[in-house]
């Protein structure tokens, strides 16, 4: 990381409602939003456009930047009930798919209803549902950031993003996230975390939002990444899900699940909390790969399989859980 202290030229800027193109001075002057009636009296300059209000079926542009330059802050809050009714988009350099295409809960590691707290050196949910993402995110010529609203009424939507204008190098990857869902799993019971074609690139995050719709313990199954030329074996093998995320021996003390979060890994989601081994219980759990990313050269496959116990001790593949993951990695090629 660059030292906090070096001067080097580069330069602050920040979109929000307040100041949606970002530019210099150009923030706290609406006369109008929807903050005008309680600014009554005040006038311009005190929080007059606060927020944006995003109806059904209406996607919001939140940052439209011309580069070169780094996104190194994105604070977002809304209505905590639609969370993985919203989809986050992110597109690099005018490419037509967006590198980043996420439901917001889950890229804020809140994939069920009520939001994690969450403090990792990425990720921070505050509490009351204040989203924030500390993911660098380094574009060319162009970044454009929008929001979905695919609930069924109208939403608030209070957001800043903060970045540097600033060089890019020429190796520089893009961040990119894609979610999959499976619901129900099915046979064989793995889920497909994400298949990466081009590179070079590395790996550095899942987020892991599991129901396992069957009493006992949950996570005995294995992430395996299936670096470049592997074929029906991969060259990273985890040991089961908790040993994944950091824990051991089925998040279990005391006869309890025990919520817990790092700045690199953590368990913040247990729904309900004071339950175990409870088939419609759900698990919200993260992991950054920073000190150890998952590096590539031209494809990456990833894995987990949903694995608990039968009364006769032996594995018990999870075919009817509901699995979703988001998966983040750098790629130079979008």
């Amino acid at each position: 990381m660059q030292e906090i202290w070096q001067l080097d030229g580069r330069r602050t800027r920040s979109v929000s409602a307040e100041n949606p193109t970002g530019e210099p001075g150009a923030g706290g002057r609406a006369i109008s939003g929807t903050g005008a009636f309680a600014a009554a009296g005040l006038g311009r300059g005190w929080k007059v456009s606060p927020s944006i209000d995003l109806a059904p079926g209406e996607t919001a542009t939140l940052a439209d930047l011309s580069g070169p330059g780094v996104i190194r802050h994105l604070w977002l809050t809304t209505d905590r009930t639609v969370l993985r009714d919203f989809t986050l988009q992110m597109y690099w350099d005018g490419a037509a798919e967006p590198a980043i295409a996420v439901p917001l809960g889950d890229f804020f590691c809140s994939g069920w209803p009520e939001p994690a707290l969450v403090n990792s050196q990425m990720v921070v949910v505050a509490p009351a549902g204040g989203l924030n993402s500390y993911w660098p995110m380094p574009f060319g010529s162009h970044a454009l950031i929008t929001l979905h609203n695919g609930a069924s009424h109208t939403a608030p939507v209070y957001y800043q993003i903060t970045y540097l204008e600033e060089d890019v190098p020429a190796d520089a990857g893009r961040l990119h996230a894609r979610w999959r869902c499976s619901d129900p799993l099915g046979a064989p019971a793995v889920h497909p975390i994400v298949e990466i074609g081009g590179g070079p690139g590395r790996y550095v995050g899942t987020y892991l939002a599991i129901e396992p719709r069957a009493p006992g313990w949950w996570g005995e199954g294995e992430l395996k990444f299936y670096l470049d030329d592997d074929t029906d074996f991969p060259t990273i093998c985890g040991t089961g899900t908790e040993d994944y995320f950091g824990g051991a021996w089925n998040f279990d003390l005391g006869g309890s699940y025990v919520r817990y979060s790092t700045p690199y890994l953590g368990l913040p989601q247990v729904e309900p909390p004071n339950r175990i081994y409870e088939p419609q219980q759900r698990f919200g759990m993260y992991r950054w790969h920073i000190p150890d990313p998952v590096c590539f050269e031209h494809s990456l496959r990833a894995t987990v399989q949903a694995l608990g116990w039968r009364d006769d001790g032996h594995y018990r593949p999870l075919e009817h859980a509901h699995v979703a993951t988001t998966a983040l990695w750098y790629q130079l090629v979008p």
